[in-house]
């Protein structure tokens, strides 16, 4: 599965701010935050719930990656995706860094991929509750 998602039981700005905290607790900080509801009313008109995209980072573990294997940025960074659903529901979801780095045929890039995915899974459990 490329993906990790749960159901939330917090609103959607609630949410974007516990998961925001939680990528800090972990030693990630957002990068980017794209606004997909916003752009596509910008740009097309379309009006759809709440749908943000949060890039992530860790700097010792980008810098790590990196090292091991300098083109790995095409894989960077950790994206989480905050979104409500028709019904009201909020979701959260995150790329599942073992299914993706399993990409990259380098020994030193599974080990620290498991790493990652033990503290994503901490931001989740922590929006979980």
């Amino acid at each position: 599965m490329y993906g990790v998602s749960t159901k939330v039981s917090t609103g959607f700005d609630d949410t974007i701010d516990r998961v925001t905290e939680a990528l800090k607790t972990e030693g990630f900080g957002v990068l980017s935050d794209i606004d997909v509801a916003a752009t596509l009313k910008g740009k097309l008109g379309i009006e759809q719930p709440p749908y943000r995209i949060l890039g992530a980072c860790n700097p010792d573990f980008a810098h790590k990656a990196i090292s091991a294997e300098p083109d790995i940025g095409v894989l960077l960074p950790c994206n989480f995706v905050v979104r409500e659903d028709d019904d009201g529901d909020v979701h959260v979801l995150f790329m599942n860094p073992l299914a993706v780095l399993d990409l990259v045929e380098n020994p030193k890039v599974p080990g620290l991929a498991e790493y990652v995915r033990e503290k994503l899974d901490r931001v989740m459990a922590a929006v979980s509750d």
